[in-house]
């Protein structure tokens, strides 16, 4: 079974991000694996350990700098097998980073498509959750969002997924997409041998040229301000004078 991982990196949560003079300022920022992808990763390595004898592989790609390779270091000592990292310092869209993904897919898989590719449910940066659907639809694969739950055999995949008032389930035939939610596994410890192996595993570093306008681009960033303004009041008919100017107060 050959699986496909989609890793991408973003700030730590935990990591301070400040403004000196209304710019952004990052010196503070440390980067790891968006938290989504550990369990899609998790997920997909348990299927190669499920399907050992059938010599199952997991890529990895990621759309990113080169100091993402720090980052795939790690998935490959939880797992995987093999990394491309596409290099790029550009900040592309959801649209072009499907793009650049399904391309290298395809190279790298010829005719072929892997039979599954795990995307974490959306990065924890932006939150967009388009990455997934739209690298399907360009790869011609079956997918399902957001899944919690995966049964697979050698002949289909029973997956569930949580909707408005209950759970969804689904039957799936390869080849498919899955985008993964929280909960879905425990993703698995590194330990020191995993890590030592992992430096013996490729990384592939190839150099991406994209052509394609996007059709978001982020144009400030600015901070939150939390500061809310408080007035005191006399008497309930002073109030009700106030709230029925909304601008008095807002």
């Amino acid at each position: 079974m050959h699986i496909a991982v989609c890793l991408c990196q973003v700030p730590d949560t935990s990591s301070v991000i400040s403004f000196v003079e209304g710019v952004q300022d990052l010196s503070r920022v440390n980067e790891v694996m968006n938290p989504f992808d550990e369990y899609a990763l998790e997920e997909a390595v348990r299927l190669k350990e499920r399907f050992e004898g059938s010599s199952s592989q997991v890529t990895l790609f990621s759309v990113a700098s080169p100091s993402a390779r720090e980052m795939l270091r790690k998935a490959l000592a939880m797992g995987g097998d093999r990394a491309l990292l596409l290099c790029t310092t550009e900040v592309l869209d959801p649209f072009q980073t499907s793009l650049i993904l399904s391309r290298a897919i395809r190279d790298f898989y010829g005719e072929a498509l892997p039979d599954l590719v795990f995307c974490g449910k959306h990065s924890t940066d932006f939150q967009s959750a388009q990455v997934p659907l739209m690298l399907a639809e360009l790869l011609g694969m079956e997918s399902v969002s957001a899944i919690i739950k995966l049964e697979a055999s050698e002949e289909s995949i029973q997956v569930e997924r949580e909707i408005e008032g209950g759970i969804e389930s689904l039957e799936v035939h390869y080849p498919a997409l899955f985008s993964v939610e929280k909960g879905l596994n425990v993703p698995r410890k590194t330990t020191i041998k995993s890590v030592m192996e992992a430096r013996k595993k490729p990384i592939d570093l190839l150099p991406v040229t994209i052509s394609e306008s996007p059709s978001i681009t982020v144009t400030s960033i600015k901070p939150l301000v939390r500061a809310k303004k408080c007035r005191f009041v006399s008497d309930a008919r002073e109030l009700v004078r106030l709230l029925s100017h909304e601008h008095a107060l807002f």
